[in-house]
């Protein structure tokens, strides 16, 4: 460039007001030395002409000076201002009080590309030759302009929020909070600044291991994020969500932290009553106690609030679950109020199915008739919101009682609805409970007690009857009811055995009990009963069933065998009169059938023939004479094979085949059980092995043990050998235990369940629903799986109570995260029955009866064979 570049005007009018020498060197010296200034030089003369641009002046406004010297100076500035800037510029010159000179002003840069650029101008004048000149130098602070617009938006950012934000030193010491931090803590900023947060907002509750953690981020490359109960400055309790993130330097070095911090103490006093709720439902507490647990939370964590929750009957009336905060007189006043349009707040919002808010009790009309309850009180609003469950009816109602004329708040709103919601939650189950129990203790068939009660009032009878008392029980047998069954089908037996259910009521007494044990067996309970009694009782019960009962336009004849056991003669247990009842009847059998014995000790001729029966048992256990059948077990989802299921059989040369009903409850009473157990898995797990070994999709093999197997300590060791000797995986083997096991009281039996379910090995629940089990003793067992007992399968096609037993079985299963396996498949029709309810896994002779492990083999090969490769059923 051209070192005399720019002496135009300015060079002139130094040399005439000088008019010497020295004053146009200083001023051909000024320009280049101005020439090569970093900053942007712009000087005008006394007509606003640009007389000098430099070099600095071209590369900040993206103009040549060529396209600006000699032009006036507001071709520089922004387009809006230049109408009036030779104005401005007049009246500070003609004024002679520069107001800009010798000051700093940020002025924006307007480039022909349409880019914006920010300069920091500095503003000189001086006169030469009578002639006003100004000089500009301009310093490019576009980045820091934008450096500071970014601070101003993280400054709103961090002040605008509702988190708060605090920034903490390499020594964990707080240089920074923001306005939130004061609000949710109370303290300002000079209060906290040179702080530990941990020791600051810490106390007594506040968990010692998380402030560990937050005192080693300094070690910590990433960030963290913890939950804590916190303090203000008022020692008020707070749930903080915090997220702490570590700012290191270039080099590798802690500086600082940044926090961010929510509160979450509303949303912790949530989850707090959920999980108090959650864990009352799942203990089986009674609705009342979880209704007081939902309203006395909830009456804490809401001060100011009176919480009341009603049920709604079948009848459709008010019936009070919990109101700890009202006095009885009040819940007393409304039970067995009717619902209706105009009955308070809860009678209206149950009949609605909608929440109705009444701010003002005294003057609203749906509380005219019951404002004297809740006025003397201090009562004066309402608000109740139904409790609807899944099928959408309306099985209660949630009230808040307010002691103003107010409505609802944000915070209300939420809680009512998750306690609704827990409310529901807790009714269904009740709901679901109670159809268990119902399913547990009466035949789904007959509607008559089944066994477990059965056991329960024997033992209550003889507890009353004490040693003085009598009582008789009379055990009838259906004299060749298998033959009805074979020639007109399971539907006409049912029928049968129904009517035969309603003629045995009518020929007892109040008090006692008919019962069905199973099949064609029932049981007749007598209380104070004397044997001349029972004996004119049996006559009349096979009386009453001589007569003959039409089913299917057919008329069948119908007898029974009778025996009898009476209290304290035979048995002063309910074991010993239910064997020596049994005893007698098949005696009444072996009579000929259609008449009643009484049980005698001559009859032990019986227990003889077990005796030899125990011998050769004990003989076939010892030369491993007893074989395994396996019955598959078939994925409800897929079609394909699930798993299978062995089970014992023997076949004697004498007695021929002994069906496991009969031989298994003798391997109990001799001692050879766990024997058969362990057997029985060594045997199905090298099957299983073997299957596998040869490429056969079977993927797994279940066992049904004694509850006797797991009293012994030795069982999960001798479960981990079997496995590893024919180098199975733990989870291809099940083991199911019956519902009895929950009642063991044996200190082992627990550990050893355990101990089997840290293997990895499957836990199933056998015959649900028929014995002792509860939502709560299954949640407390590490069982997998629950087998529904083929005694729910019954009815299924024609009873809608059956249906709706087997529905919510499957259903609760389900939602405890169990696989469900139903038992006793018999029917294309239930088959699709239960694929319809998603159950996981069906098993029965609809598939396939129990095989030996070379016809199950056949079998699978018969079912890929099949066209399509979908399963045959039966």
């Amino acid at each position: 460039m051209d070192e005399h570049v720019g002496l135009t005007d300015l060079d002139r009018a130094a040399s005439r007001a000088h008019g010497s020498l020295g004053a146009i060197a200083c001023a051909s010296l000024l320009a280049p030395v101005l020439e090569q200034a970093v900053d942007a030089v712009v000087i005008i003369d006394d007509t606003n002409d640009v007389v000098f641009f430099n070099a600095a002046a071209e590369k900040l406004w993206g103009r040549s000076r060529a396209e600006v010297i000699g032009r006036n100076v507001k071709a520089l500035v922004p387009e809006a201002v230049r109408p009036d800037h030779d104005a401005h510029i007049a009246h500070n010159r003609n004024g002679r009080a520069d107001r800009l000179v010798g000051t700093s002003l940020e002025v924006p840069i307007e480039r022909p590309d349409g880019t914006l650029r920010h300069g920091s101008l500095s503003l000189s004048r001086v006169q030469i030759d009578g002639r006003t000149f100004y000089s500009a130098f301009v310093q490019d602070v576009t980045a820091e302009v934008a450096q500071r617009e970014e601070l101003y938006l993280l400054s709103l950012v961090a002040n605008e929020t509702d988190r708060a934000v605090i920034i903490t030193d390499d020594r964990h010491r707080i240089v920074y909070c923001n306005r939130a931090f004061s609000d949710m803590f109370g303290y300002g900023v000079e209060e906290v600044r040179g702080q530990r947060p941990t020791e600051l907002l810490s106390g007594r509750h506040t968990d010692p291991s998380i402030l560990q953690r937050l005192n080693t981020l300094r070690q910590m490359q990433s960030g963290l994020h913890v939950e804590a109960m916190a303090y203000d400055k008022a020692g008020r309790e707070l749930w903080i969500s915090v997220t702490v993130n570590p700012i290191h330097d270039q080099a590798g070095t802690f500086r600082h932290s940044v926090s961010l911090i929510a509160n979450i103490t509303e949303t912790r006093q949530m989850q707090l009553l959920q999980q108090a709720v959650l864990e009352a439902v799942a203990n089986d507490r009674s609705l009342a106690d979880i209704g007081e647990i939902v309203c006395r939370q909830v009456e804490t964590i809401a001060p100011g609030v009176v919480c009341s929750i009603l049920r709604i009957d079948e009848e459709c009336k008010v019936r009070p679950m919990a109101a700890p905060s009202l006095p009885q007189f009040y819940s007393d006043a409304l039970d067995g109020l009717a619902i209706g349009p105009d009955v308070g707040s809860c009678g209206t919002a149950a009949w609605r199915g909608e929440p109705v808010l009444v701010e003002d009790i005294e003057t609203d009309p749906l509380w005219a008739p019951y404002k004297e309850l809740p006025l003397p009180l201090g009562l004066l609003a309402c608000w109740s919101s139904p409790i609807k469950l899944k099928d959408g009816r309306v099985a209660g109602t949630f009230a808040f009682y307010f002691r103003e004329k107010r409505g609802p708040s944000a915070w209300h709103e939420r809680l009512v609805e998750s306690c609704v919601h827990l409310c529901a939650l807790a009714l269904e189950r009740h709901e679901a409970k109670e159809r268990i129990a119902q399913l547990a203790y009466y035949d789904t068939l007959t509607g008559l007690p089944n066994r477990t009660l059965l056991g329960e009032r024997i033992d209550q009878s003889i507890a009353e009857a004490g040693a003085d008392g009598s009582l008789a029980l009379l055990f009838l047998d259906i004299d060749h009811f298998k033959d009805v069954n074979d020639s007109l089908g399971h539907s006409a037996g049912d029928t049968l055995l129904i009517e035969i259910a309603q003629r045995l009521k009518a020929q007892t007494r109040t008090g006692d009990l008919v019962s069905r044990l199973g099949g064609d067996e029932f049981v007749v309970l007598l209380a104070d009963c004397s044997a001349d009694h029972a004996s004119g009782i049996a006559a009349r019960i096979r009386q009453a069933l001589a007569v003959p009962v039409t089913v299917e336009g057919m008329a069948l004849p119908v007898s029974a065998s009778v025996g009898i056991s009476l209290y304290p003669e035979d048995g002063k247990d309910r074991e010993a009169l239910l064997k020596h009842a049994d005893t007698a009847m098949y005696d009444a059998k072996n009579s000929g059938r259609g008449t009643h014995r009484f049980f005698s000790p001559a009859m032990n001729v019986i227990a003889q023939e077990r005796l030899v029966m125990g011998s050769a048992l004990k003989e076939a256990v010892r030369e491993r004479q007893l074989t395994l059948a396996y019955q598959p077990q078939i994925s409800g989802e897929t079609g394909g094979i699930h798993g299978v299921e062995a089970l014992a059989r023997w076949r004697h040369p004498v007695f021929g085949d002994v069906p496991p009903s009969r031989f298994i409850g003798l391997a109990e009473e001799m001692g050879l059980v766990e024997a058969i157990g362990l057997w029985a898995i060594d045997e199905a797990c090298g099957q299983l092995a073997d299957w596998h070994l040869r490429g056969l999709d079977i993927p797994g093999v279940a066992i049904n043990l004694s509850p006797l197997n797991f009293r012994s300590r030795d069982l999960p060791i001798q479960v981990a050998e079997a496995l590893n000797r024919h180098r199975l995986r733990p989870s291809a083997l099940t083991l199911e235990i019956t519902e009895s096991l929950m009642m063991d009281d044996c200190p082992t039996t627990a550990a050893t369940v355990g101990a089997i379910h840290d293997l990895g090995v499957r836990l199933s629940l056998d015959d649900f629903g028929t014995g002792y089990s509860s939502l709560g003793s299954i949640t407390r067992l590490p069982i997998e799986e629950i087998k529904i007992d083929r005694s729910f399968m019954q009815g299924l096609e024609t009873d809608r109570n059956a249906r709706e037993v087997a529905s919510t079985v499957i259903r609760i299963g389900r939602s405890l995260g169990f696989t469900v396996v139903a038992e006793g498949v018999e029917t294309a029709a239930q088959r699709r029955f239960l694929e319809a309810l998603r159950c996981d896994v069906l098993q029965g002779f609809l598939f396939s009866p129990a095989l030996p492990a070379a016809a199950l083999e056949d079998w699978l090969a018969s079912r890929i064979a099949l066209p399509g490769g979908r399963a045959a059923t039966g």
